[in-house]
């Protein structure tokens, strides 16, 4: 191997090791602060020589945190299963019938994502109170489908172009339905985009903060980035550092085993449907 080949490994490496550290570092760093007592928490230590579990302890033994992860699972599970329902419906339409408008209608939908929440947020206030959802886990599902509707029916139709036409042709002529058609037919070719589509989604809605502050109102009915808040005290200097890191690890675990479960359908998904619409 070259001098200049060997140098140009060293530096990708240096280079991919330098993104790595930087991107779990501040993880890495809110573990190791969850497992400090309150009195070890300001030492700058990069090591739990004395691993300390009160914070983890305290979080779920001061709050309903348990009720509040189970909101949280409830709320972007269904979040998720209606979002890919009804964006395969509507990618379907979208994908495979032209229809005049139609790619008007795709970057209206496309342009819709582009409203910051807080645009939205007081007309969406008046629509959950009047349809008595607020302090209500379907007052969520029903905001955040704002939120991942316009996302994952942008990318499912791109990949319902992909689908060679003779398919669709074939159960036509014999005597599929439109229905048969999406299920039978592209749902077992788009395994990939409804993983990769739905991963995204829970993890917006997981994630979710202005809408889930807004339209709830008590502790057991709230989610993890509300419940999380609530853990602050009246001044900066008498907020629970060690606690707060404990739910944040807490709450971040079952992001990163999900989407490490799921990484090469993830990176095939959001690789196929790369093609110009």
């Amino acid at each position: 191997m070259s001098i200049k080949k060997l140098t140009g490994k060293i530096l990708f490496y240096l280079l991919a090791l330098a993104i790595l550290v930087y991107s779990l570092f501040p993880f890495y760093y809110s573990v190791v602060s969850s497992l400090k007592s309150s009195a070890a928490l300001f030492d700058v230590t990069y090591f739990p020589f004395n691993p300390d579990f009160g914070n983890y302890k305290t979080i779920f033994r001061d709050q309903p945190f348990g009720r509040n992860i189970v909101n949280s699972l409830i709320v972007s599970s269904a979040v998720v299963i209606l979002s890919l329902f009804l964006s395969t419906t509507a990618a379907y339409a979208l994908g495979r019938i032209k229809f005049r408008g139609r790619k008007l209608l795709l970057f209206s939908i496309l342009g819709a994502s582009m409203f910051p929440q807080v645009a939205v947020l007081s007309g969406m206030f008046e629509v959950i109170r009047f349809l008595g959802l607020y302090n209500n886990p379907f007052g969520l599902i029903f905001s955040y489908m704002v939120i991942t509707l316009p996302f994952t029916v942008w990318v499912l139709t791109t990949f319902m172009g992909e689908v060679p036409v003779e398919l669709e042709e074939a159960a036509i002529i014999d005597g599929a339905t439109p229905l048969q058609i999406i299920t039978k037919v592209f749902m077992p070719l788009l395994g990939p985009a409804f993983v990769a589509t739905g991963i995204l989604a829970f993890i917006a809605a997981w994630n979710e903060f202005l809408f889930a502050l807004t339209f709830t109102l008590t502790n057991e009915q709230c989610t993890v980035p509300v419940a999380i808040a609530l853990l602050s005290g009246s001044s900066s200097y008498e907020l629970p550092w060690g606690n707060i890191m404990a739910a944040s690890v807490i709450v971040t675990i079952p992001l990163i085993l999900l989407v490490l479960f799921f990484q090469r359908r993830i990176v095939a998904g959001l690789t196929a449907g790369s093609i110009k619409m």
